[in-house]
C-alpha cells in the first residue's frame, strides 16, 4: 500500500510507494526542501537523516537546501521553477507556510508569499499499484502579476548520467546516454507540440546502470505542447531537474482572483535498471493515464501509402475488401477525402466529403466497411487550415498571427488557435457531426506542422497553454459524446507523444517512417516510457518510400507485430502469396496480442547484430528477434529470457519442446535465426502443466 504520512515535530512528509520512498520538509524559513528519494524507508529512518543546512563556501558560492520548487530568493543562483513579477516590480519570493491536507494518497501543501498576495499549492499523489509519484503546482493571486515560469516540480537527483531521446521527423526516439555536465542543460520543445526532436522525459543514474541492474531516477511530463526541462549539476555535484510547460521567453498575466495550474510532472525511482524503469512507466500509463487501458487495440488498415491524395469511394471499397480478407478489424481512410483536397495545397479546413469522390457522402463507404465486419475510421487534422480554403477565407483571424508580420506557411498550412473557444467549438461541432452522420468509430487526429507567429492579438502568451488544453478538451468532449469513439494521436508521426495526449487517445502513430529496419530503433526508444499497446506499427510496401530499402515481408510483419499492429501499402498490388502470408501473421497476432499489448516488456538485446524483445504474460511469453545485418562468424548465442515463473513449464510453439522457466532464464533459448540480413523470428512460449 502506498501512503503519505506527516511528522509534525520535524515538519516532514513521507511519501511511500510499494518499492520507494520520497520525503520533503519545511526548512526553518518555511521553504519546502527535498530530503530523500530512494529505496523504502520508515518515517523514523527518514526523520533521523541529517538535515542539510545552507553552507557558504565563500560570498560567491552558496549551497542552499535543495528546493522542492526553486524560486528566486536570497542566495539562490540555480534555475528557478517559479519566476514571478509583482505589480511593483519585485520578483523574489519568500515562502510562508499556510496549511496542508492529506486526502488519502494526495498531499496538498499550501504556501504563500510573506508580503504579496501570492498563493502556491504543491501537489503530490501516489498510487497503491505504482512507484510513480505525480507532482503539479497551482498558483493563484489576489492582485495582478506576471509569470514567466511555472514548473510542475523540481526534482533532486543522485544520478550523474542522463538518458533521453532525440531525433527528428521520421527518426524519432533515438536513445542517448551521456554524463551530466557541470552546467545547466536544457531539454525543450518551442514548437507548440511535444516535438519529434525531443520527448519530455529523462532518466538519471550513477553511470553504472544497464538494462537489468542499477538505480534509476526517471521523470516524465504529461503535456502535449511546448515544454522545458532544466537539468542542473553544480560544482558541488548536486543534480536537480526542474520542468514544466512553456519555454523560455514566454509570460502569462494573472489577474486578481485568477489561478494557473501546471500539468503533472511525474517521477519514479527503480532499482533494477532501465528495463525496470520502463516497466514501471508502462504500468502507470495503463493504470492511470489511458482512457481504455484494458481494451485490445484492433488491427487497422490505413489507406495513405496506397492512395495518397487520390481518394475515391471505389478505390477505398477495393482496399477495404482486401483488408477484411487479411483479418483487419479497423479500416482508416487517410487524407484526401474532403473539401477540394487533391494535394496538400488546398481544402484543409473544409470538412465535408469531396463530391467528386463521394457523390453520396461518406455513409455508403462506412456502411460497406461495417458490413465487412470492420470498424470505420477517418484521418482528420482539426488544428490546421490551408490559406486556399473556404474556412480561411471566412475566418482569417482564427489562425495564429501577429500584427505587421507575414504568416508563415509550412506544408502549405497555418495553425488554428484552439485557445479561442469559438475555434474549439467549431471543431467539436464538425467532428461530432462526422461521427453521428457516418457512424465513425475512429479518428486519426493529425497535426502536421509546428507553430509560428504564436500571437493572439490583445492576449499574452497564454496561447501556449490554452491551445493545448483546447485540443485536450475537444477530444474529451468527443469521447464523452460518443462512447464508442477511439482516437489515434499523430503529428507527422511521433511529434505529439506524451502522457498528456495519451489521457485522451488510445494509441499513437509512432513515426511516418515505416521502414522496418529503422523502426527497430524508433520502437526501442519509444518503449523506454510508453507501452506497446499505444505504439502504432504498420506492415507496408517495399521498396520503402522513405529509405528505398527492401526487406523481407516476414521481417516487416515481425517488427510491426511488436506493437499495435497495422497494415499499410497498396493491397491491390499484393500477390496472392503476400496476402496469404500477411493474413497468417495477422491471425497469429490476434492470438498473441493480449500478451504483446498487456505483457511485461523485456528488452533482452539491442543492436544491428541482434535485437530481442520479450513480452511476458501470466500464461505465455512472446519473443521477437530481429537482425538487421550479420557479421561473419558471429552467430548469436543463447538468449536468456526474463519475467517467467522459474518452476513452470513452457512449450516452444516452433518445436513443441518444453523448457522450465528457470532454464529459459538462466541458460536461455536458441533463436535459430536464418543466415543473412533482415531476418527475424517470433517465438511463442505457452505455459503448460
Amino acid at each position: 500500500m502506498s501512503s503519505i504520512t506527516f511528522a509534525a515535530a520535524e515538519r516532514l512528509w513521507l511519501l511511500s510507494t510499494p518499492n520507494s520512498a520520497y520525503a520533503l520538509r519545511l526548512a526553518d524559513d518555511d521553504t519546502p526542501t527535498h530530503v530523500y528519494w530512494g529505496p523504502p524507508r520508515s518515517l523514523a529512518e527518514v526523520t533521523a537523516l541529517p538535515v542539510a543546512r545552507p553552507h557558504r563556501i565563500s560570498s560567491f558560492e552558496t549551497l542552499p537546501d535543495p528546493d522542492e520548487l526553486a524560486v528566486a530568493a536570497g542566495a539562490r543562483f540555480g534555475p528557478p521553477s517559479l519566476a514571478v513579477r509583482f505589480a511593483d516590480g519585485t520578483s523574489a519570493v519568500e515562502w510562508a507556510y499556510g496549511s496542508h491536507d492529506i486526502s488519502g494518497q494526495h498531499l496538498a501543501l499550501r504556501l504563500t508569499d510573506r508580503h504579496y498576495p501570492l498563493a502556491v499549492t504543491l501537489h503530490y499523489r501516489v498510487h497503491d499499484d505504482s512507484d510513480v509519484i505525480e507532482r503539479w503546482t497551482k498558483v493563484s493571486t489576489d492582485e495582478p502579476l506576471t509569470l514567466s515560469r511555472l514548473d510542475s516540480a523540481n526534482w533532486t537527483l543522485p544520478g550523474t548520467r542522463v538518458s533521453y531521446v532525440a531525433g527528428g521527423w521520421s527518426a524519432e526516439y533515438q536513445v542517448h546516454r551521456t554524463p551530466v555536465p557541470v552546467a545547466e542543460t536544457v531539454f525543450t520543445s518551442r514548437r507548440g507540440i511535444t516535438g519529434h526532436q525531443a520527448n519530455p522525459w529523462l532518466m538519471l543514474d550513477a553511470g553504472d546502470a544497464d538494462e537489468d541492474h542499477g538505480e534509476v531516477w526517471s521523470m516524465a511530463l504529461a503535456w502535449s505542447g511546448s515544454w522545458r526541462f532544466t537539468l542542473h549539476r553544480d560544482p558541488t555535484e548536486r543534480v536537480t531537474c526542474t520542468g514544466g510547460f512553456g519555454h523560455d521567453g514566454v509570460h502569462w498575466e494573472l489577474g486578481a482572483g485568477e489561478s494557473l495550474t501546471s500539468p503533472v510532472f511525474a517521477g519514479a525511482y527503480t532499482r533494477d535498471g532501465f528495463g525496470a524503469a520502463s516497466r514501471t512507466w508502462h504500468g502507470f500509463v495503463r493504470s492511470h493515464v489511458l482512457p481504455r487501458p484494458d481494451e485490445l487495440r484492433p488491427v487497422l488498415y490505413n489507406s495513405w501509402e496506397a492512395t495518397g491524395f487520390d481518394v475515391t469511394e471505389a478505390g477505398q471499397r477495393a482496399l477495404a475488401d482486401i483488408a477484411a480478407e487479411l483479418g483487419v478489424e479497423l479500416f482508416v481512410m487517410d487524407d484526401g477525402w474532403f473539401g477540394g483536397r487533391r494535394d496538400d495545397t488546398a481544402g484543409l479546413g473544409d470538412w465535408r466529403p469531396y463530391p467528386g469522390a463521394f457523390p453520396n457522402g461518406l455513409r455508403p463507404l462506412a456502411d460497406h466497411v461495417h458490413e465487412l465486419g470492420m470498424r470505420f475510421g477517418l484521418w482528420v487534422e482539426p488544428e490546421m487550415v490551408n490559406p486556399d480554403s473556404d474556412l480561411y477565407r471566412s475566418h482569417p483571424d482564427w489562425v495564429l498571427h501577429q500584427d505587421n508580420r507575414r504568416r508563415t506557411t509550412l506544408r502549405n498550412q497555418l495553425v488554428l488557435n484552439f485557445g479561442r473557444p469559438d475555434v474549439a467549438d467549431w471543431a467539436f461541432e464538425w467532428l461530432d457531426r462526422l461521427v453521428t452522420e457516418n457512424a465513425v468509430d475512429h479518428f486519426k487526429w493529425d497535426c502536421n506542422r509546428p507553430f509560428t507567429e504564436p500571437g493572439w492579438p490583445d492576449h499574452d502568451d497564454r496561447f501556449w497553454i490554452d491551445h493545448t488544453r483546447g485540443v485536450h478538451r475537444t477530444m474529451r468532449r468527443l469521447r464523452a459524446s460518443h462512447q464508442g469513439l477511439r482516437i489515434e494521436a499523430c503529428s507527422g508521426g511521433g511529434g505529439r507523444t506524451d502522457m498528456g495526449i495519451m489521457a485522451y487517445t488510445d494509441q499513437v502513430w509512432t513515426s511516418d517512417n515505416t521502414d522496418a529496419a529503422d523502426r527497430i530503433a524508433i520502437q526501442h526508444g519509444y518503449s523506454q516510457i510508453y507501452p506497446a499497446q499505444t505504439m502504432g506499427a504498420w506492415i507496408t510496401d517495399c521498396p520503402n518510400p522513405f529509405t528505398a530499402r527492401t526487406t523481407p515481408l516476414l521481417f516487416r510483419c515481425h517488427v510491426a507485430m511488436a506493437g499495435a499492429l497495422g497494415v499499410g501499402g497498396n493491397l491491390t498490388t499484393w500477390s496472392a502469396a503476400d496476402r496469404e502470408l500477411v493474413a497468417g501473421q495477422v491471425a497469429l497476432y490476434r492470438e498473441i496480442r493480449s500478451t504483446v499489448q498487456f505483457g511485461r516488456q523485456y528488452r533482452l538485446a539491442h543492436g544491428p547484430g541482434l535485437t530481442v524483445v520479450e513480452y511476458a504474460g501470466s500464461d505465455e511469453a512472446v519473443v521477437f528477434g530481429w537482425r538487421i545485418s550479420e557479421a561473419f562468424g558471429h552467430r548469436p548465442a543463447l538468449v536468456r529470457l526474463a519475467g517467467l515463473d522459474p518452476v513452470a513449464n513452457y512449450q516452444d510453439s516452433r518445436t513443441g519442446t518444453v523448457h522450465t522457466g528457470s532454464v529459459l532464464q538462466e541458460r536461455g533459448i536458441s533463436l535459430d535465426l536464418p543466415a543473412g540480413d533482415h531476418v527475424s523470428v517470433l517465438i511463442r512460449l505457452r505455459r503448460v502443466s
